[in-house]
């Protein structure tokens, strides 16, 4: 039960980056179910899909509403992703485990990181096509093969790369999440795995909730401050993770 509650506070805690910074949350969704309640690290990037998912559609539908998803874009974006994302899924399951969980802490050191540096605000008011498809293929292989979203890499990109606003890129960056994971699901649809749903479904619940406040939040704070307090968090993790399996 203890295990079960502490899921629950990080589902929201997911939930509020998810919604306030377009991404980053989901991070956090597989360390939690590794640790919190013990799935294997296939297992955790398999449910921490289903979490990312459903929650970026709820966060999705609040940024649409204020008009803040360059759908188009977004799509473009999101397709150059699709393959990578299934063939990254497809291939995350048949890895050993401390390769999951080593590199799932690479990744999440790097975007702790990444959300530290100074974030440029302004659109670069160029579009470069073929950096834009590169970066949809890195970020739809990093959500197959870790069952993140990716969005600590999707919204720099949709602002450098394709010249969009801060706040468009953070909505969009949802669109290209949903996306990716969806497309990280199917690959793994077959595999056999799983999953407890009585863990899942109110981790999600939590994680749905908690975007509704971070959308709100949004509006309250400096989003670079809830930035750095998240990356903190994010960067504690990481190392915990990575001192894990190399000891």
């Amino acid at each position: 039960m203890t295990a079960l509650i502490l899921a629950l506070l990080a589902g929201a805690v997911i939930g509020l980056a998810l919604g306030g910074l377009g991404g980053g949350g989901s991070v956090l969704a597989v360390p939690a179910l590794i640790y919190l309640v013990h799935f294997t690290p296939a297992e955790a990037t398999t449910g921490g899909l289903v979490i990312v998912t459903l929650t970026s559609v709820t966060a999705l539908t609040a940024h649409a509403r204020d008009g803040n998803v360059a759908w188009r874009t977004g799509l473009l974006f999101a397709a150059a992703g699709i393959v990578p994302a299934m063939i990254a899924g497809a291939v995350s399951g048949h890895l050993p485990a401390t390769v999951l969980t080593g590199a799932f802490a690479v990744i999440a050191g790097l975007a702790a990181l990444r959300m530290l540096r100074p974030a440029r605000t302004e659109p670069s008011g160029t579009v470069h096509p073929g950096k834009a498809g590169a970066a949809g293929a890195g970020l739809g292989t990093v959500t197959g093969f870790l069952g993140v979203g990716g969005g600590f890499l999707a919204v720099p990109a949709l602002v450098s790369v394709l010249g969009l606003t801060m706040r468009r890129a953070v909505g969009t960056s949802l669109l290209v999440i949903t996306i990716n994971s969806l497309a990280a699901l199917a690959a793994r649809a077959g595999t056999g795995m799983h999953l407890d749903w009585a863990v899942i479904a109110p981790f999600t619940a939590a994680a749905i909730l908690g975007a509704w406040d971070g959308k709100r939040l949004s509006h309250r704070l400096k989003g670079t401050t809830l930035q750095r307090i998240f990356a903190h968090v994010l960067l504690a993790v990481a190392a915990f993770m990575l001192v894990d399996v190399l000891v």
